[in-house]
């Protein structure tokens, strides 16, 4: 998770120290598409909502849509 969100914040940066931690629990072909794969969903946090862009529904996070829920709720408290 780390290592994705240094990718995405432009303020936070993957530093050597950073990789070497990486590379010792990761090859360098699963770092590549690791990399890739975070650097295609930054594309689609940015791209996708330019064109209205909506989730298909194909992928249900009940982490995120818990979260979702309790900020709503605290919102809606105020």
């Amino acid at each position: 998770m780390e290592f994705a969100e240094r990718m995405a914040y432009t303020g936070k940066r993957v530093t050597d120290r950073f990789f070497k931690r990486l590379q010792k629990e990761f090859t360098d072909e699963e770092l590549v598409e690791l990399s890739a794969i975070i650097a295609y969903e930054n594309f689609r946090s940015k791209f996708n909502p330019v064109f209205s862009i909506e989730a298909n529904g194909l992928c249900h996070l009940l982490a995120v849509q818990s979260m979702e829920e309790d900020a709503a709720k605290k919102f809606h408290k105020r």
